[in-house]
């Protein structure tokens, strides 16, 4: 028996599937993803010391995993280790080989850079050893990430706010979001005037025209126009030029989630997750990649199938070269596995993002397009020739806007003119206009500013832009990315006291220092250490800076609701609040809207857990509360199921001969409903539980939809989606 070790489920069945030829004694299990990690605690992750060696421990969750593999290891005569072809894929073969305790001579590691019959029985053809260069380039990351994301965390915890995090590539991120937030603040418009006008040819159609620059002189404004209207118009230039329009390269990571998420509004990491769906069902090849390259093969194939679809005129073999300095992850760019399914996917998201990825990849190997450019010049026939323009286009040949066709944009056809024409002017507009700030970034344009300054790598700017919403340091409205008052406040802290660790240099050095590990030019030990030894020092030189305690005077308009006194701005765990400049003699409080607070209530009862501080009544984010006046430090919150209860027992506390209810809650995410013994009884539901018990599993019945009246809680139930139940 020999035994295959994948990373997900469903790449396990298609690998299975392919195997089938080349024996019947292939077994292929999958590891869902890591097996292994880092401990919460710094003191047990890494022994510094030691040379910075990481203690790894067994993911929560992977125990019965990794008992199935080691079973099944013991039979097998070879065991082939298949994970993604990237540095983390590495680092699992490698993690999977120490965990299983398997000998180098029987283990082999093969890599696929898609999923296909031939792409699999390739690899298999020719096993390789585990690249221990890669795996280090990964751990050196992991352990690095670690100490720089702890140490300023910690010290962030003790002069901020407790619970805030900072990291070697989220901050420098967050500081780019802040400036470009700066600068819109600190903008100031600037008036102008455009001025438009319509006209008449020859042949009766009309030619709209604009004045060649932006008009900032009201007086001369006035000027121009009363000119403009006394004088007889006429074409002063045509000009027209053939202009080709050449194709982009096929996606790489980072410009696919770029483009899906202007043209199918995909957010990064949801884009990567279906795109991980794509490759392990074997439609397109792997996507964590910096590459522009494409194989002979897969050329070759795509040139045939332009030739068949579109006509020989439309192909034309190209090769892209990476701009990136260090190229790396998989050796090819994103591309369907076979060009001639121009349509694949199991969901309506799937076959957007695959068509996405065949026409660009199609259009990579497609001729350049033709466009007739034109611009006329014309004006009133003034001395100074005051002039107006209108440009326009139209496609003269396609090429590979064939194939891409969302592309082409849109043509702007104008009249036909002569020098030195006579034109009639109809109608002269003066626009008002004001300058307008730097827009704000984007979730695709922080990734192309990101990869343009060289900071992270394709397979992190997803988990970035997700690390800074978790966080609160960033909000998502629309596409447009809103820095929060807690992610300046984190920022600002940083850029005063850390410059040099988040600055653009900086992390772009660093990154090509972590991928000259990979490369072997650079050794593991002594890189982590030149860095960690300054690193502390800079760390332990501020121990003694003031704790921020405040960020600024409220405006004068707000009083103390209480005292009537001064008021400062605080940050608390939601975000910016006004606060009494007595506190805490005084406890009065405003919301960053300027609304009261109400103050915490005294109850009169002493914390059952902590013993230290009494029970208070006070505001939260979902309204008024109940916890200890220690809080929180200490995180008692008492219960009260009356006052949102369902009436509905908890199966789980009813098994155990407990008393609990489900009651309703409100969470990030909305309402939701859990039992009142939480966190003793962890059980909750999305939706109101009705009373009903599940006829298949006994579970909870949950409130449906307009038609699904129930359906039950438990998402492994098929009463959980009745449709499907039913076909």
């Amino acid at each position: 028996m020999q035994l295959v070790i994948v990373e997900s489920p469903s790449k396990a069945k298609t690998i299975e599937k392919y195997l089938k030829d080349l024996g019947d004694d292939f077994v292929v299990r999958a590891s869902v993803g890591h097996i292994r990690d880092l401990p919460k605690s710094n003191k047990k992750a890494i022994d510094i010391k030691a040379g910075f060696v990481p203690h790894y421990e067994i993911s929560q969750g992977k125990e019965k995993v990794i008992s199935e593999l080691k079973k099944l290891a013991k039979k097998a005569d070879k065991v082939y280790l298949a994970p993604d072809p990237d540095r983390e894929g590495e680092a699992i073969a490698w993690h999977l080989k120490e965990v299983l305790d398997l000998p180098d001579d029987k283990i082999a590691r093969v890599t696929f850079n898609e999923i296909t019959k031939q792409a699999v029985k390739e690899a298999f053809g020719h096993p390789q050893k585990i690249n221990m260069q890669l795996k280090e380039a990964q751990e050196a990351r992991r352990v690095l990430d670690r100490l720089v994301g702890y140490d300023l965390s910690g010290l962030i915890w003790k002069k901020v706010r407790y619970g805030l995090s900072a990291g070697r590539v989220q901050s420098p991120a967050l500081r780019i979001l802040m400036e470009r937030e700066r600068e819109i603040k600190n903008f100031k418009p600037e008036q102008f005037w455009q001025i438009k006008a319509v006209t008449e040819t020859q042949n009766k159609d009309l030619l709209e025209l604009k004045y060649y620059k932006d008009v900032t002189d009201q007086a001369l404004l006035k000027k121009m126009v009363k000119e403009a209207k006394k004088h007889q118009w006429k074409v002063f230039e045509v000009k027209e030029h053939i202009s080709k329009r050449s194709a982009r390269p096929p996606f790489t990571t980072s410009t696919l989630q770029q483009v899906a998420s202007t043209r199918l509004g995909f957010s990064p990491a949801n884009t990567m997750r279906i795109a991980q769906k794509l490759y392990e069902s074997g439609l397109i090849t792997y996507m964590r990649t910096d590459s522009v390259n494409l194989s002979a093969e897969a050329t070759g194939a795509i040139l045939n199938k332009i030739e068949k679809t579109y006509g020989k005129e439309y192909a034309q073999k190209r090769i892209f070269k990476s701009k990136s300095k260090n190229a790396q992850e998989a050796h090819e760019a994103i591309r369907p596995t076979n060009p001639d399914i121009e349509t694949a996917g199991k969901t309506a998201d799937e076959r957007k993002l695959y068509k996405l990825i065949w026409q660009r990849a199609l259009a990579s190997q497609a001729k350049d397009a033709e466009l007739l450019k034109m611009k006329i010049e014309a004006g009133p026939d003034t001395a100074d020739k005051c002039k107006f323009i209108a440009n326009g286009s139209r496609v003269k040949f396609d090429g590979w806007l064939k194939i891409d066709p969302q592309s082409a944009g849109e043509e702007t056809i104008l009249p036909k003119v002569a020098k030195d024409e006579t034109l009639i002017l109809k109608d002269l507009e003066t626009v008002e206009k004001w300058t307008e700030p730097p827009n704000r970034f984007t979730e695709a344009g922080l990734v192309k500013e990101l990869e343009k300054r060289g900071i992270g790598r394709p397979s992190t700017y997803a988990s970035i832009l997700k690390t800074l919403q978790d966080r609160g340091y960033v909000t998502k409205q629309g596409r447009t990315l809103f820095p929060t008052d807690t992610g300046d406040v984190v920022s600002s802290f940083l850029e005063k006291n850390f410059m040099k660790y988040i600055s653009d240099t900086f992390t772009a050095e660093m990154e090509n220092e972590l991928d000259e590990i990979a490369t072997g030019k650079r050794k593991y030990t002594p890189t982590l250490s030149a860095f960690y030894k300054e690193f502390k020092k800079d760390i332990d030189s501020k121990a003694d800076i003031d704790k921020i305690t405040s960020m600024g005077d409220a405006p004068s308009d707000y009083k103390c609701p209480i005292c009537s006194g001064p008021m400062e701005y605080k940050l608390a765990k939601n975000g910016k609040f006004m606060s009494c400049k007595k506190f805490p003699e005084c406890l009065g409080a405003r919301k960053a809207d300027g609304s009261i607070i109400e103050p915490p209530k005294e109850l009169g009862e002493k914390c059952p857990e902590c013993q230290n501080g009494t029970l208070v009544e006070k505001e939260g984010k979902y309204g008024r509360f109940v916890c200890c006046s220690n809080y929180p430090k200490c995180k008692y919150v008492k219960n009260d199921p009356s006052q949102n209860s369902t009436g509905v027992k908890c199966p789980e506390c009813e098994k155990k001969g407990k008393d609990g209810e489900m009651v309703e809650k409100r969470g990030r995410f909305g309402p939701f409903y859990a039992c009142s013994n939480y966190p003793d009884c962890k059980l909750t539901t999305k939706a109101k539980p009705t009373g009903n018990r599940c006829p298949l599993c006994n579970s909870l019945m949950m409130e449906g939809t307009k038609t699904i009246p129930e359906r039950c809680s438990d998402k492994e139930c098929p009463n959980h989606n009745p449709h499907k139940l039913k076909s």
